[in-house]
């Protein structure tokens, strides 16, 4: 497990609520271009790697619960009860992870980086699930135009149950994070890299409340302009 993983500072296993947001190709619009080929592929699986392939999608972005007390299953999409733009979410317990933090240049490290602050909440600083993705969006570890996706997306359902039991407990999260890469993982070229971790995440009660861990595999995409360039993320699928 790597610094940032052990760190898990605060990140977030926030409940389920289906990030797909993510995730969706958002590579080709900016520096991975012509390196991605557009549509982006989840390593060895021959299917595509945006979360319509999991239950949930950049696209649809529905807001969807899992039935229990445990983590998430995707990092929540921005929604919820604010609406995109609507305020800077705070800074979360134990704060989160920046791209200055991280070497730009090493793709493990800015997927190990992006995957803590996605999975980063805070019930006492955010209003729903969708601020870690609007806050991972502004911090920059992101393209252009996978920002813009995460950052821009309207409200859908309310954030539910599972949420405002966390707010009751006011509740934030911790994460680590474990390399888990796959045989069948391509081989990085100077402008596209896929890194798969494994996500573990743990909401804790600010009275002393808990709940077991929950863990997903997350698939990252990378890609950068020219081999001397910094790595940004351009899309994250989740099984």
């Amino acid at each position: 497990m790597t610094a940032l993983g052990r760190r898990a500072g605060t990140a977030a296993a926030v409940l389920t609520l289906t990030l797909t947001a993510s995730l969706a190709g958002c590579g080709s619009e900016d520096e991975g271009s012509a390196a991605s080929g557009g549509a982006t592929r989840q390593p060895g699986s021959g299917t595509s790697a945006s979360p319509s392939a999991s239950e949930s999608s950049a696209s649809s972005a529905s807001s969807a619960e899992t039935s229990t007390d445990g983590g998430a299953a995707h990092p929540p999409s921005p929604s919820g009860s604010a609406e995109a733009g609507k305020k800077a979410p705070g800074t979360p317990e134990g704060g989160v992870p920046e791209p200055g933090d991280v070497d730009g240049k090493d793709p493990g490290e800015v997927a190990e980086g992006t995957l803590t602050a996605m999975w980063t909440h805070d019930t006492t600083v955010d209003d729903g699930p969708g601020d870690a993705a609007r806050r991972t969006a502004d911090a920059g570890w992101l393209t252009p135009s996978y920002a813009r996706q995460l950052g821009s997306r309207r409200a859908g359902p309310a954030p539910g149950a599972q949420w405002q039991r966390w707010a009751d407990h006011r509740a934030y999260t911790t994460v680590a994070l474990d390399r888990t890469e796959d045989a069948a993982k391509p081989e990085d070229t100077d402008t596209v890299a896929w890194r798969q971790l494994t996500v573990t995440t743990t909401p804790h009660g600010r009275d002393g409340w808990t709940r077991e861990p929950a863990s997903v595999v997350a698939y990252v995409h990378l890609v950068r302009k020219s081999a001397d360039a910094v790595w940004r993320v351009a899309d994250v699928t989740v099984r």
